[in-house]
Formats: structure tokens, C-alpha cells, sequence
């Protein structure tokens, strides 16, 4: 009877922290769903300018981070009901999402250096293009306007006219440089994707390693469980 008061009591206190757990994989699921939205919204028009740009990243951290949210309340349900097979099938499910986390966050690393070779080829191709082209005229003439800078090294860089979104004040005379911002995109682009992507990528490590927790109390909360059901009969 000892032996089982023990095991019951060890349930109770596994399935509670398995519930704590469940409820942060869920918000876990929300930060990342919010860090792919704001992906696309905000840096997808500074990341847009790069040859090495890949718009399928943002929609990745948007599915993953939906599809936490649905498990991690679907999970709450299979821990209020105790059934073991489900418990396992959960540790099984957040065993994929460690490895796919962990190889996102490597992935973001990897991708940050092709993304920051891919800009200045990418900036200079946009520059050439910018009268011909609107959707790439967009981009430019928003990530100089926002960012205070011209061109891709310098002003130097536009082949004819200055744009306006170049000007510091207006009304403005493009020709006259005191009137331009003085530093180039490259530089400015560069530390903000070096900042952001490396705070998305790192955020991406450390929780990858979060769900190895989940996966540990489901299977030991199951084995419990079965471990009552045991003592019961006998």
C-alpha cells in the first residue's frame, strides 16, 4: 500500500509539472508564431534586397508556431485524462520539434552569412533597376528613408539621378550632397540583420532545447501511470 501511495503521489506531482510545462510550450508557440509575423512584416523589406533572400523563412516560424499552440492545448487535455499511449505519442511529437528547432536556429546562423553575402550584389542590381522597376523601387527607397543612409556604400553609387528617399530634409536639392545622408545601406542593413537574426537564431537555440523537458515528464508521468495500474491489480 506504501508503495503505491508513493507512486500516486510522484503521478500527481509529475502531472502538475507537466501541465506547468504544457502552458510555456504553448506560450513558447505564440512568441514564435509573433517573431515569424514580425519577420515578414518588418524585415522582410530590408531581407527582400538580397540574392540570397528566401520569403518561405518568416511562413516557417508562422506554421511552426501555430502548430505549437494547437499541441501545446491538446497536450493540456492529454495530461487531465492520464492516458499513456497519448503521453508517449506527445514525447514523441516534442522530440521532433526539438530536432527541427535546433536545426532552424543553426539553420538562422547560416543563413544570416549567405543572406549578408547575397546584399551587396543584390543592392547594387535593385540600384540599376530602380527606375524600371517598382516593386524593388519600393524597398530601396523605404530602407533609405528609414534607415538614413544612400546607395549601397555611398550616395556615389546612383549612376544618374539621387533619389528623393535619399534627401534629409525637403523640399530638397538632390545634387546638392549636404542636403543627402552621407552613409551607404550596406553597413547600416547589415547590423540591423546582424542583430535581429541573431537574436531570432539564438531565441531558436535556447528553445529548442525546451521541449527536451516536455518530453522527459510526458514519458515519465506515462510510466507512472502504468506503474500504478500495475500495483492496482497486484
Amino acid at each position: 500500500m506504501g508503495k503505491r501511495l508513493q507512486t500516486v503521489a510522484a503521478m500527481a506531482c509529475v502531472k502538475t509539472l507537466l501541465m506547468l510545462f504544457n502552458f510555456v510550450f504553448w506560450l513558447s508557440g505564440i512568441v514564435i508564431l509573433a517573431v515569424g509575423v514580425w519577420m515578414q512584416v518588418e524585415l522582410y523589406k530590408y531581407m527582400e534586397l538580397s540574392t540570397e533572400f528566401s520569403s518561405t523563412a518568416p511562413y516557417v516560424l508562422i506554421a511552426t508556431g501555430a502548430l505549437i499552440v494547437v499541441v501545446g492545448f491538446l497536450a493540456c487535455c492529454c495530461t487531465v485524462k492520464g492516458q499513456p499511449v497519448l503521453l508517449y505519442i506527445y514525447g514523441a511529437f516534442l522530440m521532433i520539434i526539438f530536432v527541427l528547432e535546433l536545426g532552424a536556429g543553426i539553420s538562422m546562423y547560416a543563413y544570416r552569412d549567405k543572406l549578408i553575402e547575397g546584399f551587396d550584389n543584390g543592392l547594387n542590381q535593385s540600384i540599376l533597376i530602380y527606375p524600371s522597376d517598382p516593386e524593388k523601387k519600393n524597398s530601396i527607397d523605404l530602407t533609405q528613408s528609414t534607415l538614413h543612409c544612400c546607395g549601397n556604400k555611398s550616395p556615389y553609387d546612383w549612376p544618374d539621378e539621387i533619389p528623393p528617399s535619399c534627401c534629409k530634409v525637403t523640399p530638397c536639392d538632390t545634387k546638392d550632397h549636404t542636403q543627402i545622408y552621407s552613409k551607404g545601406c550596406f553597413n547600416l542593413v547589415i547590423d540591423f540583420l546582424n542583430s535581429n537574426i541573431g537574436l531570432v537564431g539564438g531565441s531558436a537555440m535556447g528553445i529548442a532545447f525546451f521541449p527536451l523537458v516536455g518530453m522527459l515528464l510526458s514519458c515519465c508521468l506515462a510510466k507512472n501511470i502504468n506503474k500504478a495500474k500495475y500495483e492496482q491489480m497486484a
